[in-house]
């Protein structure tokens, strides 16, 4: 029999759980480390740049929100309509800023 069925040749898969290129650990580590680096060449935010990253991060998540909502007003002051379109443009708007929001946070 071939040497690999009977347990004395490299076996694929242990090797594979071996390489430190594929354990989380050593991920997460370098990852802290490239983050520590960047801290130290960049340094931390002044407080007047997290102010701004907030104001900016509201209005993102605010102005769909009421550009919905005012469509939704619009559209049914014009149908005579209750809030039927109020309400479902209201929460898309809502839930698109939600996600503009996220994506801006992710990227910074």
């Amino acid at each position: 029999m071939p040497p690999s069925l009977h347990g004395s040749g490299p076996n694929p898969k242990t090797e594979h759980q071996n390489d430190p290129q594929d354990d989380p650990m050593i991920a997460q580590s370098r990852l802290r480390r490239a983050r520590h680096d960047r801290w130290l060449r960049e340094g931390d935010l002044s407080v007047g740049r997290r102010l701004a990253q907030i104001g900016v991060l509201g209005w993102i998540f605010v102005t769909p929100t009421l550009v919905g909502l005012f469509l939704g007003r619009g559209i049914d002051a014009r149908l005579g309509s209750g809030i039927f379109w109020t309400a479902p443009l209201m929460v898309l708007g809502l839930c698109l800023g939600g996600w503009t929001a996220w994506k801006w946070m992710n990227a910074q």
